[in-house]
């Protein structure tokens, strides 16, 4: 089957349009260039192959819980911790990826979250790109990608949709939203609720939700992130010496993070704080 193409929004292109409340000065808006515009050029393509720190702990702390619900009874084995480490070959991951891992692993068998859930789904977190919503606004489609960790039943019926978060990120509503306006494209008419779970911290979020109304207001602000990301690629096209005037740098702190500093022009390698 051959999908036509549509401009495409997600919660990953929203935050890279705007930050979440109180990370604004670490937001540079040339990181979207790179990653979007300028994805195909090869020293480009070479860093955005490389997983970071983070995104590698991320993907395989979601695979280690899979793993557990994959085999309930694994959680029951008392080297339970070893077997997942071995499944997901965190032998062959550096020692900090290896022992976060393992510490999340371990924090998890202790604190099973999901054990007796009705689970309605469950990511390995590394199944790649999901299928798309497809949203329209008049005469405009638009492809909404949104990677849901889990979702599961509770004892009501309400769909709990629930993301894993690891590290000192904090939880941003904005994301929450997308996945429930995801819900009421696949599961329509059934109520849901999202929250967040740091596997590290062991915090769980409050449970979000939102009205019809909150909904189509943040479909609509997703079409236009879309119809303005798609403006700014085809003026790039257009006119490539124009890259840093479309994709507006703010060298600073935020440079000493970020994966295109080493190719960047307006990268700084010191900062005064």
């Amino acid at each position: 089957m051959v999908r036509t193409w549509l401009p495409f929004v997600s919660y990953n292109l929203w935050l890279q349009f705007a930050p979440a409340v109180g990370q604004e000065r670490w937001h540079c808006d040339m990181k979207r260039g790179f990653d979007r515009a300028r994805k195909r050029e090869p020293q480009v393509a070479e860093l955005l192959a490389q997983d970071n720190i983070a995104q590698r702990i991320g993907i395989l702390a979601q695979g280690g819980v899979y793993e557990f619900h994959k085999d309930p009874l694994m959680l029951y084995q008392r080297d339970a911790v070893q077997k997942v480490a071995e499944i997901l070959q965190l032998s062959q991951e550096s020692a900090i990826v290896r022992d976060r891992v393992i510490s999340i692993v371990e924090n998890y068998k202790n604190n099973p979250i999901l054990f007796g859930k009705q689970i309605v789904k469950l990511s390995r977190g590394n199944e790649g790109f999901p299928e798309p919503i497809i949203m329209q606004h008049g005469n405009y489609k638009i492809n909404l990608f949104a990677a849901i960790d889990c979702i599961f039943r509770e004892e009501d019926q309400t769909l709990h949709i629930l993301d894993f978060k690891t590290g000192k990120s904090d939880f941003d509503l904005r994301q929450a939203y997308v996945y429930l306006l995801t819900a009421s494209y696949l599961y329509p008419q059934q109520k849901a609720v999202a929250s967040f779970y740091n596997l590290e911290t062991c915090k769980w979020s409050d449970n979000f939700s939102a009205t019809p109304s909150q909904l189509k207001a943040i479909q609509a602000e997703l079409i236009r992130i879309a119809q303005q990301h798609q403006k700014d690629l085809n003026r790039y096209r257009q006119n490539q010496s124009d890259f840093n005037q479309i994709f507006l740098p703010n060298p600073g702190t935020a440079c000493l993070y970020c994966a295109f500093s080493s190719i960047c022009q307006f990268s700084v390698s010191e900062v005064s704080i």
